[in-house]
């Protein structure tokens, strides 16, 4: 009995260390199963992200190319040679400002003295011309007509010679060494001086620096400014005025009409709303500005390249404002909808009004004015229908002027 029970007893113990082995196997198929499973899920999430991040970045590269508006310079893209937009019922698209029924007042578009007296100024400026009268004093500030000769211990240097051609000089604008301007102050047309100065130590011509040289000076004339008298206008704007004072309202009634078209231009567009604005009208509007954009960018570059300064890769560096591709469509939709609108306005108002542009009658008129090369130009560059546009709103700024009741 005692042998019978033990032998159980081995037995059990037998069957106990295999239960074992077994458990502990199952555990670790289990572990190995969790295990692979994991692993499993981890790669399928690193692959997704990846994937993700693949097809936003291409998604976004479709995107741009799908939104990038191409450049031309096809100027009358989308307009009649009438200069109309074409496929527009003008009625539905535009509610126009109640131009008819304005009031404008005479505070807002008056000229006024400052701005009159600013553009005189600057016409008889433009109008200097040389006095040789003994009797002018050369002051600080006059521009003066001289020749001169220099030389260093009595030995004429190179780029010392005017050579006799006259060179106009402003008095302290430091255009020439230390010195030399300010000994001219006083003396007057007709005199020879003898003018002494020293060349600065760094000066660019090694062989004078630091040296002191002489100048031979002939003084020909001062720069003198005229005054607006009859005799000058005579002279110089016989085509519109015939004396001083006609010359003074003449420029009077010149700022008076700017100021009165450009409040007009204003207010018909802050005042007029656009119902639906012409789809592919603004497309074209958008690749013409962008057109132009390109345009400027290359000219500017080439400035910039000039003068060792940074150039542009990308067109949007040029626009103020607009850090990306997406910011510059935008930015060029918006544009694009202003330029719309003016002119949707412009034609609905041209249309209102029974306006007429004759093509023809444009272009004698421009040829006349600028010559047949000028006029070329124009056609092979803008197109009859840009031409014939730009003139609608021209003729259409006129006659709101010309009709507005200003008090």
């Amino acid at each position: 009995m005692e042998m019978a029970k033990k032998d159980t007893t081995n037995e059990n113990e037998t069957l106990s260390k295999s239960k074992a082995k077994r458990e502990a196997r199952k555990k670790e198929l289990a572990k190995e199963k969790k295990e692979k499973l994991i692993s499993r899920i981890i790669t399928t999430t690193v692959v997704t992200v990846f994937v993700a991040i693949f097809a936003v970045a291409i998604g976004f590269q479709i995107y741009k190319s799908a939104i990038r508006t191409a450049s031309s310079s096809d100027f009358s893209a989308c307009l009649t040679d009438a200069g109309l937009i074409e496929g527009v019922d003008i009625t539905s698209t535009v509610s126009l400002a109640d131009y008819e029924g304005l009031i404008v007042p005479m505070s807002e578009v008056e000229a006024t003295t400052e701005e009159v007296d600013s553009n005189i100024e600057s016409t008889l400026s433009s109008h200097k011309a040389v006095s040789d009268d003994s009797s002018i004093e050369i002051k600080s500030g006059d521009t003066v007509r001289i020749d001169y000769v220099g030389s260093i211990d009595g030995v004429e240097f190179e780029g010392g010679n005017s050579n006799g051609e006259g060179y106009d000089l402003e008095i302290g604008s430091g255009t020439f060494i230390e010195g030399f301007e300010d000994q001219l102050i006083g003396h007057t047309p007709g005199e020879e001086i003898v003018v002494t100065a020293t060349f600065p130590e760094d000066y660019t011509n090694a062989d004078v620096a630091g040296k002191e040289a002489n100048f031979a000076v002939t003084i020909h004339g001062v720069y003198v400014t005229p005054e607006l008298t009859d005799a000058f206008v005579q002279e110089n704007f016989s085509d519109i005025a015939s004396t001083a004072d006609e010359y003074r309202a003449y420029i009077e009634d010149d700022f008076y009409r700017t100021h009165l078209e450009e409040y007009l231009h204003n207010y018909i567009l802050d005042n007029s709303t656009i119902t639906t604005y012409p789809k592919n009208y603004v497309k074209a509007l958008k690749s013409i500005t962008k057109y132009n954009d390109e345009y400027s960018m290359q000219y500017y570059n080439q400035m910039a390249s000039q003068y060792g300064m940074e150039t542009s890769t990308n067109v949007w560096d040029t626009i103020e404002g607009v850090d990306n591709e997406i910011e510059y469509e935008q930015d060029l939709t918006k544009r694009a909808e202003e330029m719309a609108k003016q002119a949707l306005v412009y034609q609905a108002i041209y249309e209102k009004a029974g306006l007429n542009v004759d093509f023809d009658t444009l272009v004698a008129e421009m040829t006349e004015a600028n010559g047949e090369d000028y006029i070329t130009n124009m056609k092979d560059t803008y197109g009859q229908g840009y031409m014939l546009q730009a003139e609608i709103q021209s003729i259409v700024l006129d006659y709101l002027a010309d009709n507005a009741n200003v008090q």
